[in-house]
């Protein structure tokens, strides 16, 4: 489940940088970001149990 997490959290953040350096940054992006850094935390805070 963590290695699941991780790749959705690096396809986001690799989407969120594609947005904003390829195409106009549109509140789209800045939710992929958020749900990246929401993958992350819920990857940590789940490894550390």
């Amino acid at each position: 489940m963590r290695s699941i997490l991780y790749l959705i959290a690096v396809i986001l953040i690799i989407g969120w940088l594609l947005g904003v350096f390829v195409y106009s940054a549109t509140g789209l992006i800045h939710v992929l970001l958020v749900l990246a850094i929401i993958s992350l935390l819920l990857q940590v805070i789940g490894g550390s149990r």
